[in-house]
Order: structure tokens, then sequence, then C-alpha cells
């Protein structure tokens, strides 16, 4: 190795660490908020002239009087785990449907996907909230798992049509000449094999699911309704702002999330970077 190699490597080692640091110091922050008592963090949480850590600021999130995380947690997995689990299974079949057959306005129907996905939330926000009160499913938990699923479907149907595109199609034809159907082709052949991608579709999905603000803004407004994104604004008084008490919370509400991308982190940085596109 050069030395002026050498040196290049030093100089990207420290910009990384330094990059690192300002994307982490915030976390920090809140962390020792949430930590310490409110008198020691009033004057800035890097003051360490006292420093008495505690979690009585998660436990008074926990059991806020107005709007406690613990039921915002139970409404957060309510819509989460069906919002993941529903367009997953629909978009598996509608991705593998569209690598594997030829349709007409087949090329139709994947532009329009692709145009989905570039769609905005709040260019729709009306529609859609005149739409679901029609239907009657303001302020319920089926209208928001719908709404969630509806938007889901479109980038992992192409996510998983992207990865179907992946995979060699010899095996499938030796299991249709030996006799065996469209479906099962899909049940005992394909799907064994695509756990990476169900794994970062569904890593993906549940984790907006999951911070979503807006869409349940527009949906949800009965007290004993709120998610966990929902209450953590309500926690903040109109005179006094308990910033430990906010930290504390925020912390609880990203908890999951991080839980999740620890667990599937190869399938995670996998999903965000996206499969190859044939």
């Amino acid at each position: 190795m050069t030395k002026r190699r050498m040196w290049a490597k030093i100089f990207l080692n420290i910009f990384a660490w330094f990059i690192g640091l300002i994307w982490i110091l915030p976390v920090i922050g809140i962390l020792m908020t949430a930590m310490r008592p409110f008198d020691e963090v009033i004057n800035g949480w890097w003051h360490f002239e006292e420093f008495h850590p505690t979690f009585s600021n998660f436990i008074n999130a926990l059991n806020h009087p107005t709007a406690p995380l613990l039921v915002g947690l139970k409404n957060s997995l309510i819509i989460a785990l069906p919002a993941t689990i529903l367009p997953l299974f629909i978009a598996t079949l509608a991705g593998y449907g569209i690598s594997r057959y030829h349709f007409p306005l087949r090329k139709g129907l994947i532009i329009a996907v692709v145009l989905t996905l570039a769609l905005p939330q709040q260019m729709i926000a009306v529609p859609i909230f005149q739409m679901m009160s029609n239907l009657g499913l303001v302020d319920t938990y089926l209208g928001l798992i719908l709404l969630h699923t509806a938007w889901g479907i479109p980038w992992i149907t192409f996510f998983m049509r992207n990865y179907f595109k992946t995979m060699p199609i010899s095996i499938e034809e030796a299991a249709r000449i030996d006799g065996a159907s469209d479906f099962q082709i899909f049940y005992r052949v394909v799907l064994p094999n695509i756990f990476p991608a169900i794994a970062s579709a569904s890593a993906l999905q549940f984790t907006w699911v999951w911070s979503d603000f807006f869409l349940a803004l527009i949906l949800i407004y009965s007290p004993d309704k709120l998610l966990m994104t929902q209450r953590v604004p309500l926690m903040r008084g109109v005179y006094h702002v308990d910033w430990g008490l906010l930290s504390a919370a925020s912390i609880m509400v990203m908890i999951v999330p991080i839980l999740i991308y620890l667990l599937l982190q190869r399938y995670y940085v996998k999903g965000m970077v996206g499969w190859t596109i044939k």
C-alpha cells in the first residue's frame, strides 16, 4: 500500500467516524434526557455536575394519565401485524404472477405499480378520508389496516417481482413437468426459497406502519384507540414541557423498529438497497 493510499484511507475513516458521531449525538442527547431527572437537564443534557440515572420517565410515560404508552403499544401492534401480513401475502402472489406470466396490459400494470410508489400521502389525504367515511371505517382499526395494506401492496409487489426475476425458472419447469400445478409450484417450490425477500419486505413494511403518524392522524381520533406515535405529542403540556418524559416516550416508540433491525439486519439492508432488476 502506497503512502498516499494509506493517508487517504485514514482520512476516510476519520471522516466516517465524524459523520457517525454527528448522526448519533442527538440519540445520545435523547437518551441522557430520558434517564435523568428534569432539574438535571433543564440547562442542557451535556451538563454532568449531577448525574442520577432513573427510569421514572419511562414508567411515567407508560402510565401517563391522558396518553398511556402501554395502551398505545397494544393499539400499534393491532395495526402493524395485520398491516404487514396482508399486503405481504397479496403482493407476493401478485409479484410472482407479474414476473412469470404474460397477459394483456402486463407492462401497463407494472408502470401503474411504479407510479403509485411516487404518490405522496398528503396528496390523497382528503379523498382517503371521504372514502373511509362513506364506508363507515373512520376511527376504526380495520380502516387503518386496509389503508396500510393498500399502501404497501404496490411497493411490495414491485419488490417481490424484482426478486422473482433473480430466481432461476428451471426448478419451476422441472416441477411442472412432474405434473405440479401452478399453486403447488408456488407453495412447495418457490415459497421455501424466498425467505430473504419476505424477511426484507416484512421488516420494512412493519417499520413503516409502526412509525406512521400521518395516516393514523387522518383516521384514528378516539383517545382509547390512539397509536403510540399519536400519544407522544399529547404528553406535551400547555405551560410546561417535561423533556425527560417526551424523550423516554420517543425512545420506547423507537425500540420496536430497532429490535426488528437488529434481528433482521442482513435482510433489512438488502431491502433498503433493493434486489437486482432484470
